[in-house]
């Protein structure tokens, strides 16, 4: 099972150009992604996943963008669309895979599934199933290595519907009054679930929230991964000054909210528009314009990352499933008093030893 495609990682440094290696290896991830999710969709069709699933289908450049403009030791905190940030984290296909069948050799062992995927290794310090569940978490990491004097960010990715809950604010007051090294990046896809932002929003354009909290902000092309990573690099680079930053990536998700939503809000000529428009098409183009993709280089990307899914499916199914001794292995760091490891069907209390006894064990008085 090969490792996903490197994007190189260039922290602090203008990207006022693009580098033709480095367009090629976001081309290479983007494809990567997509065909990792484009499987997935099939996966959880075929029942191998459970649960929800959420997709990056059409959002891969802005995905791409963020994550290679961060450094090793940064941060990472995603909503539950998380599958293409772990993957451009630099987590391995078939882990991330494995944790969406529910076996073992996930990056969460099986318990976390498409919404929890996580790697202390990678920094990946999860995605979230509660909108917004991230925020508050992502600027606590971001005060912790303000205190210890650290020069790590922390990148917290999420929804635009995040941005109309309170912990987004009281974050972002936090964040700007501390002066953490924290980016909130709102990726907008323009829904938030089936509603617009802009009939959610007052004010549809988010990154201009940020002022109420006297924080910098920016909107950028989510559809561009250039222009991400430009702006990503941007931004970090304020957060490490100690000056949190808020990025708004403007993208199309081109399915339903999750593999079960069959987008019906959608008309059928904004379904044809969002596939005339796709972001990795429209990246391609633009590539072989330049001349850096030919037909043979399209064709050898993306039969590269046909293989490499294909393999992280087929270690995703020889993965075992979790032993149900285990299901409570995880619910506490460490140690609780009287921690409950009650199965499902089974009694609340210990039954009665005998006649004499209550429920409780306890002598009757």
């Amino acid at each position: 099972m090969s490792a996903p495609p490197k994007v190189p990682s260039t922290p602090g440094t203008a990207a006022s150009r693009e580098d033709d290696d480095l367009a090629l290896a976001f081309y290479r991830q983007m494809v990567l992604i997509r065909r990792f999710e484009e499987r997935a969709a099939r996966g959880y069709a075929e029942a191998k996943i459970g649960g929800y699933c959420h997709l990056n289908l059409g959002e891969e450049a802005t995905v791409v963008g963020l994550m290679a403009a961060l450094q090793p030791d940064d941060y990472v905190y995603a909503s539950y669309r998380d599958h293409g940030y772990a993957l451009a984290r630099g987590i391995a296909p078939g882990r991330v895979m494995a944790e969406l069948y529910g076996r073992t050799d996930g990056v969460s062992k099986g318990w976390g599934g498409s919404m929890h995927l996580f790697d202390v290794e990678a920094r990946f310090m999860g995605g979230y199933g509660i909108v917004g569940g991230q925020v508050p978490l992502a600027t606590g990491t971001a005060l912790a290595v303000a205190h210890q004097g650290g020069t790590e960010a922390v990148l917290c990715q999420m929804g635009d519907g995040t941005t109309n809950i309170g912990a987004f604010h009281e974050s972002l007051n936090l964040a700007a009054l501390w002066d953490l090294p924290i980016v909130y990046v709102v990726s907008n896809n323009g829904l938030g679930m089936g509603t617009t932002v802009v009939d959610s929003s007052a004010e549809p354009e988010l990154f201009k929230r940020a002022s109420a909290y006297r924080m910098a902000s920016e909107r950028v092309d989510g559809n561009d991964p250039v222009a991400v990573h430009a702006a990503a690099l941007r931004a970090l680079t304020h957060a490490r000054a100690g000056r949190p930053f808020l990025l708004e990536t403007v993208t199309e998700r081109l399915k339903g909210h999750s593999v079960v939503d069959p987008a019906g809000y959608r008309t059928r000529e904004q379904k044809a528009q969002l596939l005339a428009d796709d972001a990795l098409a429209a990246y391609a183009a633009r590539l072989s314009e330049r001349g850096i993709l030919t037909d043979d280089t399209t064709r050898e990307i993306d039969e590269a990352a046909k293989a490499d899914v294909d393999d992280a499916v087929r270690f995703a199914d020889a993965s075992a499933h979790p032993a149900v001794s285990t299901l409570f292995d995880y619910t506490y760091a460490t140690a609780v008093p009287n921690d409950s490891r009650r199965l499902p069907g089974q009694p609340l209390f210990p039954a009665a030893a005998g006649p004499d006894q209550t429920i409780s064990g306890e002598a009757p008085a």
